[in-house]
């Protein structure tokens, strides 16, 4: 290598340092030469510089040209002087000029090296010292690629305001829908088996909807029944109660409640109200008999009388909290 003897040991940063100052050397001296060709062509043209000279053959060479013909002492003087100053000035911003030029490619190298840098993984073994000094039109290879998301990994726990948007949305759509159905099913027809209780049973049918409260019944059963038994035309709906397997139903509970739950009573579901026997022909000690029976309506002050006597004695009122054993429904 040039301007290394033979005993010469140095880093391989020292190596690329020589070779960038040798690829500034080569620079400067094409630059040179282009400007000698470019003053060849204007050879014998007025002009101050002619490169491919040394600084006096320049300045004797332009003096000569500004001081054709007899001149007095002082002006040979100032004509000198002022060759000179401007042959000074002009390689001065040439020397400005080839500084700032390689002030400009430190800085584009710089940029390369931080743009490549950030596309690499700290620990790749392919980023070695003084790689970044190489030629710029050379092709690199990253072994590790860019860094990028992985469309594999699951990221449905992060949070994501777009889509509990739109999973709110959905859940509005499916209660609306779901308020829609239950408001259809209060609505649907019920068909009530039922008994006006004074001692001796009289069995009747009435006509009620799912939705309605055990309150707004018994009002349909009193019109029912007022034109037939005297006592229920002179009591008020207050005064009325339902009893369904053995428990007493408050007034402000529905079917559709009693439906939806499933609820079931001492002697049978709460949830039938039509009437019909176990009619299996083989009975099974492990599963209770599917049974309806029909439900009561009584007097208030009749059930204050008699709630020592059976069947008065066997009712309760109804608990929704309250748990009887299992009940199961032959074929479920």
């Amino acid at each position: 290598m040039s301007g290394m003897g033979d005993g010469y040991v140095g880093t391989a940063q020292d190596a690329v340092r020589i070779r960038r100052l040798e690829k500034q050397r080569e620079a400067e001296r094409r630059k040179i030469q282009e400007l000698k060709a470019k003053t060849a062509s204007a050879k014998g043209q007025p002009g101050l510089l002619q490169f491919g000279s040394s600084t006096s053959e320049i300045l004797e060479t332009a003096f000569k040209k500004e001081t054709v013909g007899l001149v007095t002492r002082e002006e040979y003087v100032e004509k000198r002087v002022n060759i000179r100053n401007k042959i000074e000035e002009e390689e001065k911003e040439k020397l400005q000029k080839l500084q700032q030029e390689e002030e400009e490619l430190q800085l584009q190298k710089r940029r390369k090296r931080k743009i490549r840098g950030n596309s690499r993984l700290s620990f790749s073994d392919d980023f070695e010292n003084g790689s970044d000094e190489d030629d710029d039109n050379k092709p690199r290879k990253i072994g590790c690629g860019k860094l990028g998301k992985d469309p594999t990994v699951e990221t449905s726990f992060l949070p994501d305001s777009e889509r509990e948007a739109e999973e709110q949305a959905e859940r509005e759509r499916l209660k609306k829908q779901w308020l829609r159905e239950q408001e259809q099913i209060r609505n649907e027809p019920l068909e009530i088996t039922y008994s006006y209780w004074d001692g001796a049973g009289h069995r009747r049918v009435i006509q009620a909807r799912k939705g309605d409260t055990i309150g707004e019944f018994l009002r349909t059963v009193q019109q029912q029944l007022a034109p037939e038994f005297r006592e229920i035309r002179t009591t008020s709906v207050e005064n009325l109660l339902y009893v369904k397997e053995d428990l007493i139903i408050p007034h402000q509970h529905s079917f559709y409640e009693l439906i939806v739950n499933k609820a079931r009573g001492k002697s049978g579901p709460l949830f039938h109200f039509d009437v019909h026997e176990d009619v299996r022909t083989i009975a099974d000690a492990t599963i209770e008999k599917d049974e309806s029976h029909a439900g009561k309506v009584v007097e208030r002050h009749w059930y204050e009388k008699n709630k020592h006597i059976f069947p008065a004695s066997r009712w309760e009122i109804y608990d929704p909290t309250k748990k009887w054993e299992r009940y199961t429904i032959h074929g479920d």
